[in-house]
Order: C-alpha cells, then sequence, then structure tokens
C-alpha cells in the first residue's frame, strides 16, 4: 500500500531556522532524496515550494518528498563539507554525483636512494621521494614513464627485483634502462640522468636540452662519436616530446574544467597542466536525473571533485556559478593556499577552455557512440576490477596446438567500440617444448610487451589469459621482467566441466578465485574477449598446421625425393615419429642410406 502522506510545507517553513546548514529531502520510506546546503536554510528552502518557476526535476522530486531534516553549523563553509560528505556518502537520486572519485596516479622519483626508481605511484606522499602530477589516468602516468625510459634509461624495477640481479635483465637489452643493478653505469652519471628527469618533469625541458647539446659536443670532441649520436639521437627526442605536450600556459600549474551535455547525458572534462605542459584529460560522466544544465552538473561537480584533493592555486571553469567564491574560500583554507576559481572571457585561458571543451565533447560522442549493451558490460567490468575509469583498451592471450605441433599464441585486442580486429596478432611459437603451455604464453608475452616497452603500441589497461593460476604466473613472470606497471591481470579458468557461466578469475595479488554469477555482464564480455582469442588462435594453428604440411623440412634434405619422405613419414607416424628417432631407426627405412640417416638426424639435432 502506497503512503499518501502529503508533506506540510507552510507548517514546516514557519519553524525553520534562518542559520546556515544542510537540509536533507525524504520520502515516504525514509530515503534521502536531495541533500543542499544554504547559507539561510529558511530562504532557501522556501525556494522550493513558490507556485512558480519550478524545474521540471524539482516538480518530480518534491511529488515524493514527504520530510525534511536539517543540520545547523556554524558557517557556510562548514555546511559545504558537510552537504559533500553525504552527496558521497548517501548517494542521493536527485543529486548530480560522481560516480568516480578515486585518488590520481602520480610519477615518483625515489630521490632517497643510490639508483632512484621511477614508478607510478598512488597514496600519500612521503619524504625521500619527488612526486610529480598527479596525471589523469594511470594510461597516461604509465605511457610518460615509458617516455621516460626511453629518455632517461632510468630503472623501473622494485627494490627485490633490483637487488637480486646478476645480470643485465631485459630492459637494458631493450635500451630501457641502464643495468644500475649490475654497475653498467656510476653512480654520478646515473644521478645525472636523474636530474634530467626531474627537470624535465617540472617543464625546463630546454635546461635538459642545453646539457645535452654539451654532453654531445664534448662526446664528438673525444671521437666517441657513438655516445655524441646517442645524445643526439635523445636531444630529438626531447624536442618532438616538448612539441607534443606544451600547451603555451604561462600560469604554471592550473586545472581547466569543462562541461557538455547531450541526448540527457553530462561529461566534464578536467585537464591538467602542470608546468606549462599539458598532462591530460579525464573525462567524468556524473549521474544526474532530470533536465540538468551544465552550470547545475558543474556547481555540483567541484565540490565533489576538490574537497579532500590537492588543489592547484588557479581553476579554470566553463560555466559561472553562484557558489564558486565559497568553494575558492573552503579548499583554499584546505589547501593552505590561494585558490581562484574563475571563468575567463579572454586571453590564453579561453584557449586552454576551448581545449579542455574539445575534450568533453569528444568523450561525450565516445560514450553515446558506444552500443549500450558493451557499455554497460564495461562498466561492469570496471567495478569488479576496481578500476578508475572505463577500460578503453582490454588484450586477451590464447595458445592453440595439436598434440604441440604448429603452436601459436593469438592476441586479440577490445577498446571501446568492440574487437579492434586490425590490432589483432599471432605468434608463431618456436624453441618451446610441445605441449609445455606456460612456455609458449611467456613467449608471446615477452614478444609482446617488449614491442610494447619499445613504444611500438600502447599497454592495455586489462590484460586476460586464458587459463588458470599457472598461466597468470607465467604472466606475471614477464610483467616483472619487463616493468611493465598499472595493467591489471587476470587469468581466466574454465569452471567444473567446462560449462560456460562457471569461469573462475584468478587475479594478481588475490589467492581465491572469483566467480562471477552466469547473468554477470562483466562476465559476458570476458567471455566475449576469452572466445575471440580462442577462435582466433585456433585459426592460426590451423593455418600453420596445413602450411607444413604442405612444405616439410625434409625437402630441404638434399638426395631425400617424395617417396622415400612419404615412406619414412608413414613408418614413423609423421614429423614428430621422425624427430625422435636415432640414426639406426632411420637406416630401416627401405632407400635410406645411413649417409642419408645422418643428414636426417642432424636436421632435428645440430642444434641440441
Amino acid at each position: 500500500m502506497t503512503d499518501k502522506r502529503v508533506f506540510d510545507s507552510k507548517r514546516f517553513l514557519a519553524h525553520v531556522t534562518q542559520s546556515p546548514g544542510v537540509y536533507r529531502m525524504l520520502d515516504a520510506r525514509g530515503e534521502i532524496l536531495y541533500v543542499g546546503k544554504a547559507g539561510n536554510l529558511k530562504k532557501r528552502l522556501t525556494s522550493y515550494f513558490r507556485k512558480t518557476g519550478q524545474s521540471p526535476k524539482t516538480r518530480a522530486m518534491l511529488a515524493h518528498l514527504t520530510s525534511i531534516e536539517v543540520s545547523v553549523t556554524h558557517t557556510e563553509t562548514e555546511a559545504l563539507l558537510l552537504e559533500n560528505n553525504l552527496i558521497k556518502a548517501q548517494r542521493p537520486r536527485y543529486n548530480v554525483v560522481l560516480r568516480d572519485d578515486k585518488s590520481y596516479p602520480y610519477i615518483r622519483i625515489e630521490t632517497g636512494m643510490r639508483f632512484p626508481r621511477l614508478s607510478v605511484y598512488r597514496g600519500p606522499q612521503r619524504s625521500g621521494s619527488r612526486y610529480f602530477g598527479p596525471y589523469p589516468s594511470a594510461h597516461a602516468a604509465r605511457e610518460t614513464v615509458v617516455l621516460l625510459q626511453k629518455l632517461f634509461r632510468l630503472r623501473p624495477c622494485n627494490d627485490a627485483f633490483f637487488r637480486n640481479r646478476t645480470r643485465p635483465c631485459l630492459q637494458y637489452q631493450i635500451q630501457r634502462c641502464t643495468a644500475p643493478c649490475v654497475n653498467l653505469i656510476s653512480q654520478d652519471d646515473y644521478a645525472e640522468e636523474v636530474q634530467h628527469a626531474i627537470l624535465f618533469l617540472e617543464g625546463r625541458t630546454r635546461e635538459v636540452m642545453d646539457a645535452m647539446v654539451q654532453r654531445m659536443e664534448a662526446a664528438s670532441s673525444a671521437q666517441n662519436y657513438e655516445l655524441a649520436v646517442r645524445y643526439r639521437d635523445q636531444i630529438a627526442s626531447l624536442r618532438r616530446t616538448a612539441e607534443r605536450q606544451h600547451v603555451d600556459s604561462a600560469r604554471g600549474d592550473c586545472d581547466v574544467i569543462a562541461a557538455s551535455s547531450r541526448a540527457g547525458l553530462h561529461c566534464v572534462a578536467v585537464m591538467l597542466v602542470r608546468g606549462g605542459h599539458s598532462l591530460g584529460s579525464r573525462a567524468f560522466f556524473p549521474k544526474t536525473v532530470g533536465e540538468t544544465s551544465a552550470q547545475e552538473v558543474l556547481a555540483a561537480f567541484l565540490p565533489q571533485y576538490y574537497l579532500g584533493r590537492d588543489i592547484p592555486r588557479e581553476i579554470l571553469v566553463s560555466e559561472k556559478f553562484t557558489d564558486a567564491a565559497l568553494l575558492a574560500e573552503t579548499v583554499a583554507s584546505q589547501s593552505g593556499h590561494r585558490v581562484a576559481i574563475r571563468r575567463p572571457l579572454r586571453g590564453e585561458g579561453v584557449k586552454l577552455l576551448r581545449l579542455a571543451r574539445a575534450n568533453a565533447l569528444q568523450s561525450l560522442n565516445l560514450r553515446l557512440a558506444m552500443d549500450a549493451g558493451l557499455r554497460e558490460r564495461y562498466e561492469a567490468l570496471r567495478e569488479i576490477l576496481n578500476l578508475d575509469q572505463l577500460p578503453a583498451r582490454l588484450e586477451c592471450f590464447d595458445v592453440s596446438h595439436t598434440m604441440g605441433e604448429g603452436t601459436v599464441a593469438s592476441c586479440v585486442v577490445f577498446n571501446t567500440e568492440g574487437p579492434a580486429k586490425a590490432q589483432y596478432r599471432r605468434f608463431n611459437i618456436e624453441g618451446v617444448a610441445p605441449g609445455d603451455d606456460y612456455g609458449a604464453m611467456h613467449q608471446a608475452l615477452i614478444r609482446r610487451y617488449t614491442r610494447l616497452k619499445k613504444g611500438e603500441g600502447e599497454i592495455p589497461d586489462v590484460l586476460l589469459i586464458d587459463g588458470g593460476k599457472g598461466q597468470l604466473h607465467a604472466a606475471e613472470k614477464v610483467l616483472e621482467e619487463l616493468q611493465v606497471e598499472g595493467v591489471t591481470l587476470v587469468a581466466v579458468a574454465k569452471g567444473p566441466g567446462r560449462r560456460p557461466g562457471l569461469e573462475q578469475l584468478f587475479l594478481s595479488g588475490r589467492g581465491a578465485p572469483l566467480i562471477l554469477p552466469p547473468d554477470s555482464p562483466a562476465l559476458h564480455l570476458i567471455q566475449q574477449i576469452r572466445d575471440e582469442a580462442h577462435r582466433f588462435a585456433i585459426a592460426g594453428h590451423r593455418l600453420r598446421r596445413a602450411r607444413a604440411r604442405r612444405t616439410s623440412v625434409l625437402e630441404s634434405v638434399a638426395g631425400l625425393g617424395p617417396k622415400r619422405r612419404q615412406l619414412l613419414l608413414k613408418q614413423f607416424g609423421g614429423l614428430q615419429g621422425i624427430t625422435r628417432a636415432g640414426v639406426e631407426d632411420l637406416t630401416s627405412v627401405r632407400g635410406i642410406g645411413r649417409e642419408l640417416a645422418v643428414q636426417i638426424y642432424a636436421l632435428f639435432h645440430d642444434n641440441h
């Protein structure tokens, strides 16, 4: 039975205080419909019950209203803080709610160490390290670390890995580290590279290039031309990077925030500028109900986003809103420095806002273009894996062979539009024992992610491996060896009876497998990607096996014609049997003399 109680607004308003505070509008079940704050509670709440000027959204909310609770505060600033906490905790239906409130990643250089480490970092900032950022996403931070490794070759490995090396790892072989773990660089030279990396992250690229030019000229004068060429290439890379990242900002550090709305969906783009460099943009899609203007979205978004977060001295916004001064005062008291929130009308600030608006509109259009069912699956996956944002790129690996023959590993790629078939890759596995799926997976991942660490492609947000704990450990070893950070790794094992819907998900750092309900949209996405990787691997394996059977390696043996090849294959049951046969076994075949048998044996055993 529905509760038909009607809220007596006249009686309530006759007794409500004029003090600052927070109000909570509740429905008949006691659930919070809306949380708001006011410098004068009586004046603000009276405005809801005027006969004219109400928006459709307000009328819909008041239709469910049965009571209002108020909390008086000393100041409007206290009210703003309380309102923000209640919205985050209760997530009321009619408030604009920021769904993603995760901390931003930073780049950390652990300067207190003998050979400082370079890494992506989240968490409290401690002494003994330099922190640069924040970056709008883990993906943006990872890309910057890859760039820094290419330019300055600082070690990314953790201390345990670093201390236990007796020879250089793959990072050294692909020229992404100088191998300080085995003393292939002096502490002084390494410290110089660290200083250059810090200057670069501070936006002082010109100073780094000037120092590089001096070192190039010194190396050239000493006739060390190989080193001079390396400095020349470094300078060229630095110049290209500076041109790509520079946004011509004389402001130093600022955030640029723009809102865009279309078809009932709202996007807020936050562009981070630090030291005159754009660190990228992050898109948020606040939850709203009914018609909500861009101004309302920004006014609700900014307190939820900034309260309790590191704040630059200047925030540029695309819309004016009434509480801008109050918010600036509140965040300034928390950060310990003045904060200006303003909407520029001319000059450089307008250019920055134009760029932020373009980012917001682009993100909004991509979200709207994304199939609704696919978006639901991506959102569900984001939640179960606790990701910052919707994963923009997922990769899945599978291995296929027949009794160890023609082993092929597949890599399929999904982006926000679904399968990205042009980016699929296959790997013909060589030098691995027949049937060694772990070794095959290790080889495929090494080959794939070595290329990505060199900058030949994009590192995914999520890496799926078809298999269980063994395949998970094989993938973990590769990511550790190549020092690939920030990738969420998941092994997808078939459940009992290999029945769909009973899959077990093994995640790095988690002991027990994660089992999702059969109707989970996230599970459906994982199954789709896993099945696509399986299909692509099988197709590659069959193609390789067919080629091998059309062109046998036995054709390379001089004097071994088609008839004798057929006799060999028939007597030993195929090529695998021939590889295991000894010289005496081979000579037992009609027409195969000892000299020919030795050649055939050597074909398969000279490299062992």
